[in-house]
């Protein structure tokens, strides 16, 4: 999707933006407290949950006067959530969008809720996620930061700013891995400077929203994850309880931005909330090549040895296999229970990977059966899927006790990687069109 950035006039300052897709509905993004919306598009996840966005509306992103691409303010004079929502109104006008839907996300969603109450000839429908109403706590609200909470968090901006700052409680599951923590940390150093981070923080420091929420009379979908570490979904709870007939959705994990995690739940519901049909993603569509396995004769050991130590074997066999997975840059789809599925960019790499496992497993007294090939696949946030998953399979199924057997497609992509084939003869694979010429790999 090529995306051209834009500009609207907000009084004296440009607010930049971008319009995706072509739905019947229009949908504004109201993001988080920093962003980028080009560098929003080097990260895939975020990229992949704009895509799906803008696969069912008319969606408008743009970024906050102050930050990413729009115009800079002095960090004396931060901008108000009044300044924003004139933001929300000059970008709509400038895309010429008179009516729209708002998806607002953590203290995108106070502004978006306040701009539903204010312009309901604007706002036809609200959608929240990890939303608070009021960032600190009070005496008659419990539920947000205590001071000491938000000391820490202005301190770590001021100290860590140009790092993955807040990235643990923020998006844990993404915490470990280093190519989010690249993104994130440049995400933020071009969102805002260490200045305007901190300033901005302090002004959401202050946002209170409670007394309006009543008065949002568009019809809502309120969204968190349960686990939610940044925003309790207790505020969720009871930001929906005084919406007038808002939708609350709970959804599992524990990231505080949607697009990271199970992205496909909460846009599946964001969907059918705004056009009444849940179609789930559309699969992605890529070439891949495929590996299966299988422990040969499983049933008869584990009788032959018995429960328990039949479950410290195949304990010991699947580290042995994730082990090799690492080595050879392969990613385990699915475990079989004495076997494994898994994918690689390389049908080299696979078969090495293949070859590899057969002989360590070999130290566990056990043998296994192994069979690649490459094809295209539909990928999914949870499998893959087509009939190259099921050539794959059929092809291990078709090889001997420490055999690894790969397809003639795989022969001709491995030319120059000095791995051995002997010829197989052709077979027929339960499924698969015509005959198939199979080739056992050495190394």
């Amino acid at each position: 999707m090529r995306v051209r950035t834009r500009y609207a006039k907000s009084g004296r300052f440009n607010v930049a933006y971008q319009v995706l897709g072509a739905g019947a509905r229009d949908l504004v993004v109201i993001p988080i407290w920093v962003s980028h919306l080009e560098a929003a598009w080097e990260y895939p996840p975020l990229a992949a949950f704009y895509r799906r966005l803008a696969s069912f509306a008319r969606v408008i992103v743009f970024d906050k006067r102050g930050t990413g691409l729009s115009d800079r303010v002095p960090d004396d004079v931060v901008p108000t959530l009044e300044d924003r929502m004139d933001d929300v109104v000059a970008v709509m006008g400038a895309a010429g969008s008179e009516q729209a839907a708002l998806f607002g996300m953590h203290e995108g969603g106070a502004m978006a809720a306040l701009f539903a109450a204010t312009h309901p000839e604007r706002a036809n429908a609200l959608v929240t996620f990890g939303m608070f109403a009021r960032r600190l706590a009070a005496d008659d609200f419990p539920l947000g930061w205590t001071a000491e909470r938000r000391r820490e968090w202005l301190e770590q901006i001021e100290r860590d700013w140009g790092d993955p700052v807040g990235v643990e409680e923020i998006t844990p599951t993404a915490a470990a891995d280093p190519g989010f923590r690249e993104w994130w940390a440049r995400y933020l150093r071009v969102g805002a400077s260490p200045g305007a981070a901190r300033a901005l923080a302090e002004m959401n420091s202050a946002i209170d929203v409670r007394d309006v929420l009543p008065s949002v009379r568009v019809p809502t979908l309120v969204l968190h994850r349960a686990g939610d570490r940044r925003v309790s979904v207790q505020e969720a709870r009871w930001i929906a309880d005084r919406i007038p007939r808002a939708r609350l959705v709970e959804l599992p994990g524990e990231d505080h931005l949607p697009w990271v995690g199970d992205q496909d739940a909460v846009l599946d519901e964001v969907e059918e909330f705004l056009t009444g049909v849940r179609r789930g993603p559309d699969p992605d569509r890529v070439l891949a090549t495929l590996l299966f396995t299988d422990v040969v004769e499983s049933t008869r050991r584990a009788a032959e040895v018995g429960d328990r130590a039949w479950r410290e074997l195949i304990e010991a066999h699947d580290e042995l296999v994730r082990d090799e997975l690492r080595r050879w840059r392969g990613e385990e789809v699915d475990s079989t229970g004495d076997g494994v599925f898994a994918a690689f960019d390389g049908p080299a790499r696979a078969i090495r990977c293949a070859l590899a496992l057969a002989a360590s497993v070999r130290s566990l007294g056990l043998e296994i059966r192994a069979g690649v090939h490459t094809g295209e696949v539909e990928r999914t946030s949870r499998t893959l899927r087509g009939i190259s998953v099921h050539i794959a399979a059929r092809v291990a199924a078709r090889a001997a006790p420490g055999e690894v057997l790969v397809s003639h497609t795989v022969k001709d992509l491995i030319v120059g990687s000095g791995i051995a084939l002997a010829e197989r003869g052709e077979h027929v694979l339960k499924g698969a069109p015509g005959t198939w010429r199979l080739y056992a790999a050495a190394g």
